[in-house]
């Protein structure tokens, strides 16, 4: 049986994103959105376990907390291989592990389809951005991007706070402090309230998981940082919705206020399987003008798709705008595009007209 190197090595050399490592299985790779068989051998409880305490030991960690908690999320690189994140678990009274294959380099925003309009928000000096999608959609690499153009272009300091760190910066016309969750800090609502206090100039937070995250984040934005996060939501409208909805009823209305004030930017984006067999993003951009701001405060994030979808000339798309690009360009199958779009009966008269 071969060790978690050799598994990961073949993972990176066949262009694998995930490698599954799981009781009663061989050892499975996610390619271009798919699993397959990565090795012959199905693995056995003990199989598991050693493969596992293998990662424990190359990230120098204990396993008391997976043993403990039922689950354990981390990073760890592995000289001359690359950087993962791992999820490990136990399922069915055994161990079981997912690791996410993490690019060593910084990703290029061309090859990954980021458009300019998204890359400019780089150029927003304060407020809140987020990036919405849901799991495996692409934020990670997004935001990533985002950051090293403020990076290369702004001198300031920004801090990260994720969990885990999935793309190292290097220093540039900015200074960069990352921190971990678990490694560097205790929580993201921890961390957040620390940031504050070190002069920061952007702020990216992994995600905005609860009432007091989000609350602390809305803080830091209205308080002269770009506050840059995620959510797992896909639209402008429910990522609104999500928000207010995590506030007791008697505060929502504040909240809207003070949303409408300080929120610059919703980007939502959904990875779509393509002909050749890759994958290859949509994105849905909303830019905050007067008539988004008075639906937020107003309670009407319903009517956003209107000016999403009228907005183009200010560097605004809607997601089946997008989806519908991909379509007629040749990029994705007319099935793949109904699948994803967020009105399918609108979408598909649009396809049988063009």
């Amino acid at each position: 049986m071969a060790d978690v190197q050799d598994i990961l090595q073949a993972a990176i050399e066949r262009g694998g994103s995930d490698v599954f490592i799981i009781p009663g299985s061989c050892v499975r790779l996610k390619v271009s959105g798919e699993v397959q068989p990565l090795m012959e051998n199905v693995l056995k409880p003990d199989d598991t376990k050693r493969l596992i305490r293998q990662v424990y030991d190359l990230d120098h960690r204990e396993m008391e907390h997976l043993l403990e908690q039922g689950d354990d999320d981390f990073s760890f690189s592995i000289s001359g291989v690359g950087r993962f994140r791992c999820n490990a678990y136990q399922q069915r009274n055994s161990l079981a592990m997912v690791l996410r294959v993490v690019s060593l380099s910084l990703p290029n925003p061309d090859k990954m389809h980021i458009p300019d309009e998204i890359l400019r928000l780089a150029d927003i000096k304060k407020g809140l951005v987020l990036v919405t999608g849901p799991a495996a959609s692409g934020k990670s690499t997004t935001l990533a991007c985002i950051i090293d153009r403020i990076n290369t272009n702004r001198r300031g300091h920004i801090i990260t706070i994720e969990d885990p760190i999935e793309f190292v910066h290097s220093h540039k016309a900015s200074v960069l402090t990352q921190r971990e969750v678990e490694h560097d800090t205790v929580s993201y609502k921890t961390a957040l309230r620390a940031a504050l206090r070190q002069s920061p100039d952007v702020i990216l937070l992994g995600e905005m998981r609860d009432f007091e995250t989000i609350q602390t984040a809305l803080t830091a934005a209205e308080t002269g940082q770009l506050v840059l996060s995620t959510l797992h939501t896909v639209g402008a409208a429910k990522t609104i919705d999500r928000i207010i909805d995590v506030f007791p009823a008697n505060q929502q209305q504040q909240i809207r206020v003070q949303l409408s004030m300080v929120l610059r930017a919703v980007v939502s984006q959904q990875l779509l399987p393509t002909l050749d067999g890759g994958l290859e993003p949509a994105f849905e951009i909303m830019l905050v003008n007067s008539a988004i701001q008075n639906m937020i405060r107003d309670g009407k994030a319903h009517q956003m798709d209107n000016v999403i979808f009228s907005g183009a000339q200010d560097g605004m798309r809607s997601m089946d705008g997008d989806i519908f690009r991909l379509y007629e360009a040749k990029r994705i199958s007319k099935e793949t595009a109904l699948l994803f779009a967020a009105n399918q009966e609108q979408l598909k008269k649009k396809i049988g007209a063009s």
